[in-house]
């Protein structure tokens, strides 16, 4: 990861949305890298490497990251992870919001928790969250069952590789107008977009984007 292919993305990216550097499998040194040149907002995918993470970067005196939890997460992992986020984007089930809710509350935080909901744009049955025709529902169910205890910020989606760029920005602009139907039980953003499309999200409303590979190269194999 040179830093110089973290200024040219920083240089893509609005002030107003958030860079997630996603972290999963990069070795600490290269999160340490990127933090020492100024980001905070780091993404992983599974719960331990998380875990590990976070301890060994807070020993080396990066205290100020900020986790997003962008994987698919168990319930019986909820408890684990909880103290060391700010904010998961991957609620996909009422039973995921319910466990968090329940160990957040157990935490006696001041201030709720920021998730995001997940919405299975495309229906496949290889990824979570939840459909589209069901979001709005379920947006206000959990905003009300938990209003105490999580903010829901707005909307998450994986979307299915799309051809063409315009095509993209279409399948992007379908979440954008979910997420102004939700918009009385959130609080209107929107997590979308990778190291491919991210231009295409930002161009459609994206407050969150998620990139990997553009900033630190291919994932280490094994």
């Amino acid at each position: 990861m040179s830093a110089e292919r973290y200024l040219k993305i920083r240089e893509q990216i609005p002030s107003g949305v958030v860079l997630v550097a996603v972290s999963k499998t990069q070795s600490v040194e290269a999160i340490e890298e990127l933090y020492r040149l100024g980001q905070r907002d780091f993404g992983e995918n599974y719960v331990q490497e998380l875990v590990e993470k976070a301890h060994e970067l807070e020993r080396r005196g990066c205290g100020e990251v900020r986790w997003h939890f962008i994987g698919h997460l168990q319930s019986n992992k909820v408890k684990t992870v909880l103290p060391l986020v700010s904010c998961v984007h991957t609620v996909d089930s009422d039973r995921l919001a319910n466990e968090i809710a329940k160990r957040w509350a157990a935490l006696e935080r001041e201030q709720r928790l920021p998730v995001m909901i997940e919405v299975n744009l495309d229906g496949e049955t290889s990824k979570a969250g939840f459909s589209p025709d069901s979001v709005v529902r379920v947006v206000e169910k959990i905003s009300k069952a938990h209003s105490k205890t999580l903010r829901i910020d707005g909307l998450m989606c994986i979307p299915a590789p799309r051809e063409t760029s315009a095509e993209m920005r279409l399948c992007f602009a379908r979440l954008r107008e979910l997420g102004e139907q939700c918009r009385p039980w959130t609080q209107g953003k929107l997590s979308m977009g990778m190291s491919s499309d991210f231009v295409e999200a930002i161009s459609e409303g994206a407050t969150h984007v998620r990139i990997g590979t553009a900033l630190f190269g291919p994932r280490p194999s094994g």
